[in-house]
This record gives C-alpha cells, structure tokens and sequence, in this order.
C-alpha cells in the first residue's frame, strides 16, 4: 500500500511541475508578443525620444518591465489597444499608459495618445493625435 501512495505523490509532483512550468512558459510567450507588437514598440518608441520624461525617469537606462495581465487598464481586441506598461529609470519609475487604433485599410496600428505618470503623481504627456493633428 505505502509503494502504490509513493507513486501517487510522485505523480502529483509530477503533475504540478509540468503544470507549473506550462502556465510560466504561457505567461514568458504572452509578454514576448506584446513586446513585439507594433503599438507597444511604437509608444516605446515615443518615450525614448520624448527628453522630458527620460530626465524625469532619469533615463537612460530605461527598464521596461512585464505588463500585468490582470490590470484592467490593459485591453487589446482585433481594432485597439490600450496598455499600461511599467517603466523605471535610475531616479523613480511609472507607468506608460498608450492608446492605439488599428487602420484596417493600411493594416498597421495607428498611436493615438501616449503618456507618463510618475509615482509621484506627475503626468508627463508624451503625444497625443489630436493636439498633433497627425
């Protein structure tokens, strides 16, 4: 009896590693897609270039950390996408939030605001289409 419960609790060992390990390897994929999307890069992109919140950030280096997947501010469907992306900098950190459309003519993502909020509470706009008239 006690040979046939050892094989029982190494099977559940068993089981839970492999579970454990898919669900980690689900999540690593997830957060490499969105990584490689054309609107997360192109508000990125933005950031990096936008001198103001690099020195607030105290950027370079720049660290852009996973999304949450579970943060409410993180939707994406076939026609926008809207992203809370997690930054830091060498002074303090803050989130990125960005907002996209998809133009289904052209087939690309189109940026439609992007800014910074500071732990501090500061907010630092980085672009927004309908000021820019882009």
């Amino acid at each position: 009896m006690s040979r046939s419960t050892g094989l029982l609790q190494q099977m559940a060992i068993f089981i839970t590693v492999v579970t454990g390990g898919g669900c980690a390897m689900m999540y690593y994929l997830m957060q490499k897609n969105f990584a490689k999307a054309e609107y997360y890069r192109q508000a990125v992109e933005r950031l990096n270039n936008n001198s103001t919140a690099m020195a607030s950030l105290g950027a370079p280096p720049l660290k852009i950390h996973n999304i949450h997947l579970s943060d409410r501010h993180n939707r994406m469907d076939h026609s926008s996408a809207q992203l809370k992306i997690p930054v830091t900098g060498s002074r303090t950190g803050g989130y990125l939030y960005t907002t996209s459309t998809r133009d289904t003519l052209m087939n690309r993502w189109d940026l439609q605001q992007v800014f910074l909020r500071l732990r501090e509470g500061e907010i630092i706009e980085i672009f927004n289409k309908t000021e820019s008239g882009e």
